[in-house]
C-alpha cells in the first residue's frame, strides 16, 4: 500500500464516520510520511571517521562536555 492509497482509504473512512475535519491532519501525515520515506538516512560509507564506542554519536577528538558558557548545568541561574 502506498502513502497515496492509504490517504485515499483514510479519507473515505473518516468521511464515512462523519469526521471531515480529520482530512487536513491526514493529508499532513501523508506528506510527512512521504518526506521521511524519501529522506537519505544513510551515512556516507566513504568517510573515514573514527568513533568512540562508548559514545557512538561522538566522533573521536570532539569534546563531549560543554565549556563554561555553552549551556551546561553550571550555566543555569539557580546553580552556584
Amino acid at each position: 500500500m502506498t502513502v497515496g492509497e492509504w490517504l485515499e482509504w483514510a479519507q473515505a473512512d473518516v468521511l464515512k464516520r462523519g469526521f471531515p475535519e480529520l482530512i487536513p491532519p491526514l493529508e499532513g501525515l501523508a506528506q510527512a510520511t512521504e518526506r521521511l520515506r524519501s529522506a537519505d538516512w544513510n551515512d556516507d560509507a566513504d568517510k573515514n571517521i573514527a568513533f568512540d564506542l562508548a559514545h557512538p554519536s561522538t566522533p573521536l577528538g570532539v569534546p563531549q562536555s560543554l565549556s563554561k558558557g555553552q549551556g551546561g548545568p553550571s550555566d543555569r541561574p539557580d546553580s552556584k
